[in-house]
């Protein structure tokens, strides 16, 4: 299912694109709801989206697995412990085979490790069996880390799995519509190159913003 954009960009910043993407979301009838930030850069958009719904926010980890050279070029994703997902059609491209990205995708699963263990701080994550489960983040653009987080969490059981976020890529929504329930994005724009172009602050987010940020909801 997809869900028609209502508003415009640009954002403010990362909070006012929550509080916008919150606006589409507060009506809706939601069982028991459950709100995961896409770390980093989701985690401030999910903490108004949380609060809108009154409901528990936690964090999920997706790292892009960048090509051999040119880690800015992501080719796929990982989670902590899901497998690995990769986009193919770049792959082939490039002429790579798996065992050639086989140590990017380890260090990134580390990284994605060291991160969930770095958040959680010890606490066992919220139950999401049988509820509504919300991911959210900044911005999509090509969907990758979206879809790894996707197919990990979907392991878990929800009830329905939502991703939402204030700025989304067409194409990036087009190829969410098999790993989600629904794809919910405040604004959809034709000329969409990057996720930062959206906002007129987009610094970026840091792990102790992270942490600070669940710490604050988790003792509301």
């Amino acid at each position: 299912m997809r869900e028609t954009p209502t508003t415009t960009c640009p954002f403010t910043d990362r909070r006012d694109g929550g509080r916008r993407l919150a606006e589409l979301l507060r009506d809706r009838e939601w069982v028991e709801p459950v709100v995961l930030g896409l770390a980093r850069g989701g985690v401030p958009v999910a903490a108004e989206v949380a609060e809108a719904l009154d409901a528990p926010l936690g964090v999920a980890v997706a790292r892009k697995i960048g090509a051999p050279g040119h880690p800015e070029f992501g080719i796929g994703a990982v989670t902590a412990y899901g497998p690995a997902i990769y986009d193919e059609q770049s792959v082939r491209m490039l002429g790579l085979g798996r065992e050639e990205l086989e140590q990017a995708c380890e260090e990134q699963r580390a990284e994605a490790l060291r991160r969930v263990e770095t958040y959680q701080r010890g606490l066992e994550p919220e139950r999401v069996e049988g509820r509504d489960l919300i991911v959210v983040d900044d911005g999509l653009a090509t969907g990758v880390t979206a879809t790894a987080a996707l197919r990990a969490l979907r392991q878990e059981s929800p009830r329905r799995l939502i991703l939402a976020a204030p700025v989304c890529a067409a194409q990036a929504v087009a190829g969410l519509r098999a790993e989600a329930d629904a794809v919910v994005c405040a604004c959809e724009p034709a000329d969409f190159r990057a996720v930062g172009q959206w906002y007129d602050d987009f610094a970026q987010v840091t792990d102790d913003e992270v942490i600070d940020l669940l710490s604050r909801r988790w003792t509301a």
